[in-house]
């Protein structure tokens, strides 16, 4: 943490007018399509301007619709790749058993 503040400080110091922005970021809600509500965030961060999940992150980072071609994009090599994905997680079916 102590990295990325430095690089913060130095780079808005040699860059007095950037525009920066510090915020928490969860690149996919896992509870889609109902908003991204954790216990955990309650009360400790400015909703608002201090989080971005899913879409609002991406299409902050790389403009409207990025989250869109993401999604698009995971789901075609999901497809062409599916077999290879699917023996790739059955070893951990295998460790999952013995225990």
């Amino acid at each position: 943490m102590v990295r990325l503040l430095t690089w913060i400080a130095s780079f808005a110091y040699n860059n007095p007018n950037m525009n920066i922005h510090t915020l928490i970021a969860i690149p996919y809600n896992p509870y889609e399509p109902k908003p991204y509500e954790r216990w955990t965030m309650a009360g400790m961060l400015d909703l608002e301007y201090e989080l971005k999940v899913a879409a609002e992150f991406w299409d902050f980072i790389g403009g409207i619709g990025s989250y869109e071609v993401l999604l698009d994009a995971f789901e075609e090599v999901g497809r062409e790749m599916r077999e290879e994905i699917d023996e790739y997680f059955k070893k951990f079916e295998i460790i999952k058993k013995t225990k």
